[in-house]
């Protein structure tokens, strides 16, 4: 990634990475779908169990992120070994980490989840999901951790493939191990986690024959405290403040809701279908962020800001472009795209409504995501959380506190795209002082 076109190059990593991610979109949608028809109440046992898993997950990509700067860096230097020793030191982190989520989480389920309001109908059956996902963490973060590790090399179309694999065979097993088919027995909910612990069982097996067979990424050898210790310390540094700063937008999504709550159900429900739409239509703009993450540190460790500067100015220049297409698209189909999912007229008007102010501030909203990715690579996670965590929260909340007391639920929808435009906006301005800075300090040291 260090020479050659940028655009292709950005392109040929978009695209898998996208398909990754809508098969990540598929495979909590196939569990809900077939834990769906056991009943309301497991569906429901089910829902209370994503609020704890969706904070395991956005800890788990800020690992991710700084392991693939970490790796991606060495291989932009030419340093093979180098990342081979950090990408076997990231694998025994997430080991590591699995082990403390375990531990702790198998002695929280009843405190935690009655806590999240789970009611004594509900709580046996999130103790029997959730105590198999627990146990499954092993096998859901070290694949994780090692796709990243892949990704890092320049190579997004194996991580996607493995994802699409991990679909295939989580649909295959949940009616199997749910409703029970000779030889399986009918497991219910238990069955919906087993079938996740298998699956995610076999991705970790696959991600890591293609680091050892084909990448050759993992060592044997045992190193010394001192050098896991700085491998750690590196991924984490960048790690935990992306993680967190991730954990602000489901935070923020509550806040959303509780206030869309004040206006009615059909608001709430609106707003549940405008913002998978949204998620899809934006989803080729996350996948473009992401890939930012690999080109930015091989291009990093080779020291050719040029092109790191370059890059980003291409990927901006498409947010605004997709955002503005899907803007345009969006306004024109949103009344039957809207009755696609709902036959309530109150939901449709209120989706419509999030789908004509929305989607104006997508572009903005995809910048935000892209200079987030650079300033983590470019070790600056403090500067990116703080990006995420001032327009999210510190500005974010108040504009929607008073765009619903003053102009309802239209005030909701103008406050979230205000929020979107002036992430973009600071995001622009911070990323051109962080790189300008960088760049110079990495042209005195030399």
């Amino acid at each position: 990634m260090t020479q050659g076109s940028i655009p292709k190059t950005l392109t040929s990593l978009t695209i898998p990475m996208m398909l990754g991610m809508i098969s990540m979109v598929a495979f909590n949608l196939v569990d809900t779908y077939f834990v769906g028809k056991l009943g309301k109440t497991q569906l429901a046992a089910l829902s209370f169990t994503f609020p704890v898993i969706m904070v395991i997950f956005s800890l788990m990509q800020g690992l991710g992120i700084g392991a693939t700067a970490l790796i991606s860096k060495s291989i932009g230097k030419n340093d093979r070994e180098k990342a081979a020793r950090e990408t076997t030191d990231s694998l025994v982190l997430s080991l590591v980490i699995s082990g403390f989520f375990i531990v702790i989480g198998l002695f929280t389920v009843k405190p935690t989840f009655e806590l999240l309001g789970a009611g004594t109908d509900i709580l046996p059956y999130v103790s029997e999901y959730m105590t198999i996902w627990y146990f499954a963490l092993f096998f859901v973060i070290t694949p994780f951790i090692g796709n990243s590790a892949i990704r890092a090399t320049g190579d997004a179309k194996t991580p996607s493939l493995i994802m699409i694999f991990a679909v295939i065979i989580n649909a295959v097993l949940d009616p199997l191990l749910i409703f029970g088919y000779e030889p399986f027995p009918a497991m219910g909910l238990k069955g919906a986690a087993l079938a996740t612990a298998i699956s995610r069982g076999m991705t970790m097996i696959l991600s890591i024959w293609v680091l050892v067979v084909r990448e050759k990424l993992l060592v044997t050898k045992i190193p010394t405290w001192r050098v896991i210790s700085s491998c750690w310390k590196a991924i984490l540094f960048i790690g935990l403040p992306s993680g967190f700063s991730k954990m602000v937008i489901p935070l923020a999504t509550g806040v959303v809701t509780a206030l869309l709550a004040m206006h009615g159900d059909e608001a709430v429900a609106a707003f549940g279908v405008g913002s998978r739409i949204e998620f899809l239509a934006m989803s080729l703009l996350f996948a473009l962020s992401f890939s930012i993450g690999p080109f930015t540190g091989q291009n990093f460790g080779a020291g050719k800001f040029d092109r790191i500067t370059s890059a980003l100015k291409y990927a901006n220049q498409f947010s605004i472009i997709w955002g503005l297409l899907m803007a345009t698209i969006l306004f024109f189909v949103a009344r039957p795209l809207a009755a696609v999912f709902t036959e309530d007229s109150a939901v449709i008007e209120h989706t419509v409504l999030y789908l004509q102010i929305i989607p104006i501030a997508f572009g903005l909203q995809g910048i935000v995501q892209n200079v987030n990715s650079n300033l983590n690579t470019l070790n600056k996670p403090i500067e990116a959380s703080v990006i995420i965590i001032f327009q999210m929260l510190i500005f974010g909340i108040p504009v929607l506190y008073f765009g619903s007391k003053w102009y309802g639920i239209p005030g909701i929808f103008m406050a979230l795209s205000i929020t979107y435009i002036v992430g973009g906006l600071i995001s622009i301005v911070l990323n051109k002082k962080y790189v300008s800075k960088i760049s110079k300090g990495f042209s005195n040291a030399d």
